[in-house]
C-alpha cells in the first residue's frame, strides 16, 4: 500500500465519526428535524394554495350541488385574484357517487399525497362525516355548505371545521315550527333512509312535539327512489294533517310530484312540508305542483340588490340560478381565502382562528360568526312558494313569510352536546 493511500484510510475514518453521530442525532429528534423544515412566518407550506370540493357531480345531488358548487368556488377564487400570499390558488373537484368510502379515501388521498390544504365542501351527510373524521385525524380544514346533519357541529364538532350554509336543526326548527302553528297538529313522515335524513327527521319530531303537535308515523325509503306509491298510501292511510319530506335532491323532488298526482293534498286534507326543498326542486317541480309548499332556506337570489347581482353572474355561467349551498360555497372559499391572507400562512390552527374572529358580510350573510363549534350562525328565511299568478319573470318563485334570526335558527349552545361551546 502507498503512502497516498493510506493517508486517504485515516482521513475517510476521521469522517466517519462525525457522520454516524450527525445521523443518529437527525433519527432522535425527528420533531427538530420537522422544525428545522417548517415553514416561516407569513408564507405558505409550498408554492401553491390548493383548495379541494368533493360532490355529487352526477347522481341524486348533482343539480342541487355539483357543477353548481364547483362553479361558485372557481368564481370566488377569481373574484379573490387568483393568488393568495403571492401563490396561485387552484381549484381540484372529485365526484363521490354518493359513497362515503370514496369520499374518505379522495380526502385522505388529497391531504396526503395531493397537497390540498383545505377542503370547502362536501355533498350529502354520510360522506361528509366521513370526511369530517379524515380531516380531523389529518389536522386540516374542512368546511360544508351542502350537508345537512347537525351532527357535524354538534357531537361530532372537531377544531378544524365549519358548519356553513344550513343543518337540520335550523330546517325542522324553521319550517316545523311555522307549520305547526298554522295548524299541522298531526305528522308523517317519508324519510330517505341515511344519515341526512334520520336525523332531519328527529330534529323536526322535537319541534313539533315540543309545539304542541304529534308524529303519528313514518316510512323509509332507499336513497334515489323511483316509486313513491306504497310510501304516500302508507301516509295517508295516517290520515295526518302534514306529511314531513325528510329527504332531499331528487327523491324530493319524485315525492311531490307523486303526492300531486295522488290526490294527496287535493282540497287541503293533507300538506307537504319539504323539510329541505331547494330552488333548484321547485324549478324541477312547477309551479302548479309547488304553489303553496312552505321552506326554509338560507338563501333567495331575489331578495336585494346584492344577491341579483351576484346570482345573474353566476346564472350566466350555469344558466340556473344559484341555491343556498351554491352561494354558501362561494361565501366560505372567500372568507377561508380572506382568512389565509390575514393569518400570513395556511397552517390550520391560524386560518381556523382567523375564520373565527372575522365577521361574515357580504350578499349571502349579514353579520354572520362562526362559533367554536364550528356553526357560522347567520338569518335563515322562512319562505312560500307562489302561486302561478303571482310569478312576473324567471325563477320568480318565493315570498318571504318570515326572517329568524340565526340565534333563534341554530341549535343554542345550552342544548348543543360540543364540547367545544363556551356554556
Amino acid at each position: 500500500m502507498t503512502h497516498n493511500s493510506t493517508t486517504l484510510r485515516r482521513r475517510l475514518a476521521a469522517l466517519a465519526l462525525p457522520l454516524a453521530i450527525a445521523g443518529a442525532l437527525a433519527g432522535a429528534c425527528p420533531a427538530a428535524q420537522a422544525q428545522s423544515q417548517a415553514q416561516p412566518k407569513g408564507t405558505l407550506s409550498d408554492d401553491l394554495l390548493k383548495i379541494g370540493l368533493i360532490l355529487d357531480m352526477s347522481g341524486l345531488y348533482a343539480d342541487v350541488t355539483g357543477r353548481g358548487s364547483a362553479t361558485a368556488a372557481q368564481m370566488a377564487i377569481d373574484d379573490f385574484g387568483g393568488k393568495v400570499l403571492g401563490r396561485k390558488i387552484e381549484l381540484v373537484v372529485a365526484d363521490h357517487q354518493n359513497k362515503a368510502d370514496i369520499a374518505a379515501n379522495k380526502a385522505r388521498e388529497w391531504f396526503d399525497t395531493d397537497r390540498v390544504d383545505a377542503i370547502l365542501d362536501v355533498a350529502a351527510s354520510a360522506p361528509a362525516l366521513a370526511v369530517l373524521e379524515v380531516a380531523k385525524q389529518k389536522n386540516r380544514i374542512v368546511v360544508f355548505s351542502g350537508p345537512g346533519s347537525e351532527r357535524l357541529t354538534n357531537d361530532l364538532c372537531t377544531p378544524v371545521s365549519v358548519h356553513y350554509a344550513y343543518d337540520t336543526y335550523a330546517l325542522a326548527n324553521t319550517t316545523a315550527r311555522a307549520m305547526v302553528q298554522r295548524g299541522g297538529k298531526t305528522w308523517y313522515f317519508l324519510t330517505a333512509d341515511y344519515a341526512f335524513g334520520h336525523t332531519l327527521q328527529e330534529s323536526a319530531t322535537a319541534v313539533v312535539t315540543e309545539a304542541g303537535g304529534k308524529v303519528l308515523g313514518a316510512a323509509r325509503h332507499p336513497i334515489n327512489t323511483s316509486d313513491f306509491a306504497s310510501y304516500l298510501l302508507q301516509a295517508q292511510a295516517s290520515k295526518a294533517q302534514v306529511v314531513g319530506l325528510a329527504n332531499a335532491g331528487g327523491d324530493t323532488v319524485n315525492a311531490i310530484k307523486a303526492a300531486h298526482e295522488f290526490g294527496l293534498t287535493r282540497d287541503n286534507k293533507q300538506r307537504l312540508a319539504g323539510l329541505l326543498l331547494y330552488i333548484n326542486d321547485v324549478h324541477a317541480i312547477g309551479l302548479r305542483t309547488a304553489a303553496g309548499l312552505v321552506l326554509t332556506e338560507a338563501f333567495y337570489w331575489d331578495m336585494n340588490d346584492d344577491t341579483r347581482k351576484w346570482s345573474r353572474r353566476y346564472f350566466e355561467k350555469v344558466r340556473k340560478m344559484p341555491n343556498m349551498s351554491q352561494a354558501g360555497v362561494y361565501s366560505s372559499v372567500m372568507h377561508y381565502l380572506k382568512a389565509v391572507q390575514a393569518a400570513g400562512t395556511d397552517e390550520t390552527a391560524a386560518v381556523m382562528k382567523q375564520m373565527r374572529a372575522m365577521p361574515i358580510n357580504d350578499f349571502f350573510a349579514r353579520n354572520g360568526r362562526i362559533r367554536e363549534d364550528g356553526r357560522m350562525v347567520h338569518d335563515m328565511y322562512l319562505f312560500e312558494v307562489k302561486q302561478p299568478s303571482e310569478s312576473k319573470y324567471p325563477w320568480d318563485y318565493y315570498k318571504v313569510l318570515a326572517t329568524v334570526p340565526g340565534d333563534q335558527a341554530f341549535i343554542p349552545p345550552s342544548k348543543s352536546k360540543c364540547p367545544l361551546l363556551k356554556r
